[in-house]
């Protein structure tokens, strides 16, 4: 008998299902390092909106007036330029970093890692150790279970909301922010976007965590060109760790023919990522440094040398270290050169900025028209931009043409970071040139100081 049962497919899914990781809490020399630049980053971003500066926050993104505030210096819309050098600039920093430094980065200063470290610091607080809260996930709901979850959670929450509340803070005056808030005035888009920042920092901080790294992060896709033989990454030592295998603190390893790892696994306990950093450099690992501290208290135990894993190089690892070869390298050289002559050029640019911009534009609803007395009339307008946060003064000349005059000569006052237009008539005799457009040129000098000026040009129009 035909058996005509259909063949079965085998389903191999493309995504391995998540396993939650639990990292095992540990202390030592890159930990506490790591624990100074969380405290140094959440300082400078939870303190920077409320420290005062010239009348108002010192960092200050105010979109609806369209300014920026950075300590003294304000940028305007024209001032474009100066944030697409920032950005080039940051750029080339993450290069020139990556390239000496590896993902240190990533492992210490990235907002990601840096609220994921807060988050389960708190966790390691509610639930406890690594152990104590596999339990927990593997137990039975419960009463005990719900109220650690509970507290939990409304910490994490808690943290998320002043996250959110702090960093729509940068782009609206933060003083303003909270008494809407505490009044219940807050507008709908300050409720959506502060809200919008508090989840994301809840679910990446508090659920999404290693998953950022591995599968959304730009940086950790394309960080592999930016790497080479000289970089500096965490590497395990493999000649002095294989063979692997447990033994008692008394044996002496070579006779056993194994080397230095004792096959633990706490270097993978602690990792963030869940990897093993003994299979060698992988896209997963932060640089965090955790494993080096873990292993550095195995072998302080074991009475062996530190540094089995450790930072290094793949040279390194082969060949010695040569500091002077990973600095000297042309990578380094050509993004060092780039990097600091833009960063002079900004400076510099920055330093002889003039703090007074000016925009002009002809009426162009009439050409040019004879007034009273015979002469002809151009009209203009004129906007200035006065970018300190001082009110000045400024008085408006013409030239370009014989007998060419503004029909009004008194100064314009213009307040502190702010803007103001004027229309401005100005009348040429008729017999000034010949008919057509002819050159003139504006400009636009600070009464109290001189040497700020803009001059703009234009076309005065003779029928």
């Amino acid at each position: 008998m035909k058996d005509n049962a259909s063949p079965v497919i085998p389903i191999t899914p493309l995504y391995a299902k998540r396993k939650k990781i639990h990292p095992r809490t540990i202390h030592g020399l890159f930990q506490r390092w790591r624990w100074v630049f969380v405290w140094l980053t959440q300082l400078l971003f939870y303190g920077l909106p409320w420290l005062p500066w010239n009348g108002r926050q010192a960092a200050l993104f105010d979109l609806d007036a369209r300014r920026f505030y950075v300590f003294d210096l304000v940028l305007w819309p024209q001032d474009t330029i100066y944030l697409a050098a920032i950005l080039v600039l940051s750029a080339l920093a993450l290069f020139l970093f990556t390239a000496v430094a590896g993902r240190l980065w990533c492992g210490y200063t990235c907002p990601q890692t840096v609220y994921t470290e807060i988050f389960l610091w708190i966790e390691a607080r509610v639930e406890g150790d690594r152990n104590k809260r596999m339990k927990l996930d593997q137990a039975p709901w419960s009463l005990h279970k719900l109220k650690l979850r509970v507290v939990k959670h409304s910490l994490w929450l808690l943290v998320s909301a002043w996250t959110g509340f702090t960093f729509v803070g940068y782009f609206t005056p933060i003083d303003q922010l909270g008494s809407a808030f505490v009044t219940g005035t807050a507008g709908a888009w300050s409720m959506f976007w502060v809200c919008f920042y508090a989840l994301a920092t809840y679910g990446n901080a508090g659920f999404m965590r290693e998953q950022m790294c591995k599968y959304i992060c730009p940086y950790a896709q394309f960080q592999t060109v930016m790497f080479d033989n000289d970089t500096l990454i965490i590497a395990y030592d493999q000649q002095r760790g294989e063979s692997r295998g447990g033994r008692a603190r008394s044996a002496d390893p070579t006779a056993l023919g194994l080397g230095d790892c004792i096959d633990c696994s706490i270097c993978v306990q602690v990792c963030p990522t869940g990897i093993d950093i003994r299979d060698g450099l992988q896209m997963e690992c932060i640089g965090c440094a955790a494993c080096i501290d873990a292993c550095d208290q195995v072998m302080d135990k074991m009475n062996y040398p530190r540094g089995l894993i450790r930072y290094s190089s793949e040279n390194a690892l082969v060949g010695g270290h040569n500091p002077m070869r990973r600095m000297l390298r042309p990578r380094v050289l050509i993004y060092s050169v780039i990097f600091m002559a833009l960063s002079a050029a900004l400076a510099a640019s920055l330093m002889t900025r003039m703090p007074l911009k000016v925009d002009l534009q002809r009426d162009r609803n009439t050409l040019a028209r004879e007034v009273a007395d015979g002469q002809i009339e151009n009209v203009f307008q004129l906007v200035i931009i006065n970018a300190t946060e001082t009110a000045h003064d400024y008085r408006i000349a013409v030239d370009g043409l014989d007998g060419i005059r503004l029909d009004q000569t008194q100064a314009i006052r213009i307040d502190a970071a702010s803007r103001g237009s004027s229309v401005i008539r100005v009348h040429a005799p008729a017999d000034a040139a010949a008919s057509g457009a002819h050159d003139i040129r504006f400009t636009v000098t600070d009464v109290a100081d001189p040497s700020i000026s803009v001059s703009e040009r234009s076309r005065f129009w003779l029928p």
